[in-house]
Parts: structure tokens; C-alpha cells; sequence
């Protein structure tokens, strides 16, 4: 949807101006306001996107100043706030939610709304695709929108010599993307969607990867999430603030008992790790 919304406003001006992205946590309500309401001779008209907008229900002050500058627009840009996905509704962030012109959820995409989003995609690359090549993408990528989108982004470099794309040639093309990559497999942990995360799991064994591998790449990220190195700093984020840190402690502590029951023999690695998957991917872990 971002995408869409950046495409589509770029579009709207004279010359492509590309958005304005902010961290809520790494910016003050007043740099934000100062983006929406300031006006340039440069760029009248800003899109403006704050990602993890929640950091600032930390403070109501911070919330309520945001939310009366919201309601006082000085020019016509466009500030989209981006809540990030919880467990549950974050009250302290109603004030925002109600200042907002317009509120919208992203929920997973059934396949059929999947397949209209993939052909706006491959629509807005300037290719012409064969009746087929979506639903071809969404199958090989098991309906994970992620997947999908990527899958079709590489599909449209491919046709970008002729501007098409043949069923056959992206039959030959697909590939078993959904959780074939090791950072994938870490994304559905981190969001703690466990039946995804234990097909990647799966596919990536298969693959070849070491279970080694595998339990240090988990060990790393909830050690990241707990504030140590991380490799995949956003996947630790996410991780982090899906459980708080009782939660972590308790999933890093599963994870040192997985460990030394494999090195100790007393368990199947494969058990180890799908047991290992399933306790970080646990609500609450």
C-alpha cells in the first residue's frame, strides 16, 4: 500500500519527488510537523511517512502535540503515519488514529485480492503478462504477499527488454521463494507467525543449510532483540517489539536448553530447532 501511495503521488506532481521517510524514534514531533506544515518554493506539496508511529505512545504528551498538529494543516502535503502490527490495540495512540482524514488496516490479502495487487504491480512496471502469470507467482510463493511481491518484482527486470511476460518463460523462471532464503524464515519468527516459520524451516534444511546454522541465526536474533550484535537488526526489532523483555528472556533461555540438548545428544536436531521455532514464535514466548 505504501508503495502504491508513493507511486501514486509522485505522479501527481510536475516532476517525480520522491517521499519523505521518518522514524518515529529517531525524530521529534516537531521535525515531523515542521515536514507536513512547512512549505517550500521547491516542493509545495511533500508526502510525508512516519514508520513506527507507536514509539510515541510512550508519551501522551508527544502523542497530543502530534495530534493538534495534525488537525492544523498549513499547505497540501500528505503525512501517512505507519503503525506497526500488534497483539493488541494501542490505546495511546487514539488521539492520532482520530486526528487522521483517513485510517486504513493492512490485513494479509486473500489470494484473490493477491492477484489483483500483483497484476497493479507488474501494471505499474509498464509489463504486459500472459493470463495466468499471477496466480502462477501466488502458488509458487504460497499466497505470502512478501514473497509474491518480490517474486514479481524480478519477474518485471526479466520482461523489462520487451515489456512482456510469457507464462512459459515464467513457469521455467519461478522458483520456491517462499522461505528458501534464511532471513525469511527469521521474518516469520519475528512476527511470530509459526506455521510459515516452520515451513521455511523446512524448505531450508532441505536446501542444505545447516542446523547450526539455523539455531545461531535464531540465537542471534533474539540476542539483538535483548540489545547484543545483531546480523538482521529490523527482523530483532520486530522481534523486540512483539515481545517485551520477560518474553525474550524467557525465549533466549528455550534456545540455550535447545542447544544443549543437541550438542548433548539427547535430542534430534531437526526436533531441536522445530521445538526452538515454535517457542519464540509462541505469543509471549
Amino acid at each position: 500500500m505504501l508503495a502504491e501511495l508513493r507511486h501514486a503521488w509522485s505522479g501527481s506532481l510536475p516532476s517525480p519527488q520522491p517521499a519523505l521517510v521518518l522514524r518515529a524514534a529517531e525524530t521529534s514531533v516537531e521535525e515531523i510537523l515542521a515536514a507536513y506544515q512547512g512549505v517550500s518554493l521547491f516542493s509545495p506539496r511533500d508526502l510525508v511517512v512516519v514508520l513506527e508511529v507507536e514509539d510515541l505512545g510512550r508519551s501522551e504528551k508527544r502523542v497530543a502535540a502530534l495530534a493538534e498538529g495534525i488537525a492544523r494543516p498549513a499547505g497540501e502535503s500528505c503525512l501517512t503515519l505507519v503503525e506497526s502490527e500488534g497483539d493488541t490495540v494501542r490505546k495511546s495512540l487514539e488521539p492520532l488514529r482520530a486526528a487522521c482524514a483517513a485510517r486504513w488496516t493492512a490485513i494479509p490479502p486473500r489470494r484473490a485480492e493477491l492477484v489483483t495487487w500483483c497484476t497493479r504491480r507488474l501494471a505499474r512496471a509498464g509489463v504486459a503478462a500472459e493470463r495466468g502469470v499471477a496466480e502462477s507467482v501466488i502458488e509458487a510463493c504460497e499466497g505470502d504477499p512478501l514473497a509474491c511481491f518480490n517474486e514479481i518484482d524480478r519477474l518485471s527486470a526479466y520482461a523489462a527488454k520487451d515489456g512482456k511476460l510469457i507464462a512459459a518463460d515464467v513457469a521455467a523462471l519461478l522458483r520456491p521463494v517462499s522461505g528458501a532464503d534464511l532471513a525469511e524464515y527469521l521474518g516469520a519468527v519475528a512476527l511470530g507467525q509459526g506455521g510459515l516459520a516452520a515451513r521455511r524451516l523446512g524448505r531450508l534444511l532441505a536446501a542444505g543449510v545447516g542446523e547450526g546454522a539455523v539455531l545461531f541465526a535464531l540465537s542471534n536474533l533474539v540476542g539483538g532483540s535483548l540489545g547484543g550484535w545483531a546480523r538482521h537488526r529490523e527482523l530483532s526489532m520486530a522481534l523486540g517489539r512483539r515481545l517485551g523483555p520477560p518474553a525474550l528472556a524467557r525465549a533466549m533461555d528455550a534456545l540455550y536448553r535447545a542447544e544443549a540438548a543437541w550438542k548433548g545428544g539427547r535430542a534430534d536436531p531437526v526436533a531441536v530447532l522445530e521445538q526452538a521455532t515454535r517457542a519464540v514464535c509462541a505469543p509471549g514466548a
